[in-house]
């Protein structure tokens, strides 16, 4: 028989290993999770492309257009940058249905879209901005600006100033299924109506008086 002691010695070292080896196993573990998440956070990201590029990218699959107008000098865009740009509902949802844009409303290069030229009238001054950004807002800057465009190149949207997270995937979730479309056609519809009840209540003899209540 072992003596007493090199019993509780065996169960001891015993013990220590196999306590190494789960802490192996809980270090490689995490390890790997944070590699993973690491990974992740670097590959969960808009995929901003250019007017041009997203210009190519509609004549293989139409998607709408979600355009970010910005400036160097705007720090609420910096901070959509740095917040809402990355959260990754937004992220995802982007990513699936639009094409995201990223514009500088100051760009000193010339831009071609639909047979016309558009420029920054004075590209060494202070502040121009572009003739396209000027077209897509109305004129009405305000940065950060972000401007929907639908399958036809068509704007059905324009959202003014930074938007947190919720906000914004509101709006993307609302024009990317379409359903601005039914509201449209709702509001359209009522609208119609309104008009036909006017014509019909115009169309009554001026002497016929409505019946008085008992």
């Amino acid at each position: 028989m072992f003596p007493p002691f090199y019993f509780h010695i065996s169960v001891s070292l015993v013990l220590q290993i196999q306590f190494m080896k789960k802490l192996f196993l809980l270090c490689a573990t995490l390890f790997f999770s944070f590699t993973l998440l690491a990974q992740e956070a670097q590959t969960s990201k808009i995929n901003w492309l250019s007017f041009e590029e997203a210009m190519a990218k509609m004549e293989v699959e139409k998607r709408k257009i979600f355009i970010d107008v910005y400036t160097d000098w705007c720090g609420w865009c910096k901070k959509m940058d740095a917040s809402t740009f990355i959260d990754p509902t937004v992220v995802e949802y982007m990513n699936q249905k639009y094409y995201a844009v990223k514009l500088d409303a100051e760009m000193k290069d010339t831009l071609m879209f639909n047979g016309m030229a558009f420029i920054n009238p004075s590209p060494g001054g202070k502040r121009s901005t572009h003739t396209f950004a000027a077209s897509l807002l109305d004129s009405k800057m305000s940065y950060p600006s972000f401007v929907i465009l639908d399958e036809n190149f068509t704007r059905v949207h324009v959202l003014a100033g930074y938007k947190k997270p919720e906000a914004l995937i509101g709006n993307l979730a609302f024009f990317g299924s379409n359903q601005h479309q039914q509201y449209n056609q709702y509001f359209y519809n009522q609208l119609v109506q309104q008009q036909q009840a006017q014509q019909q209540q115009a169309a009554q003899p001026a002497d016929v008086q409505k019946p008085q209540a008992p």
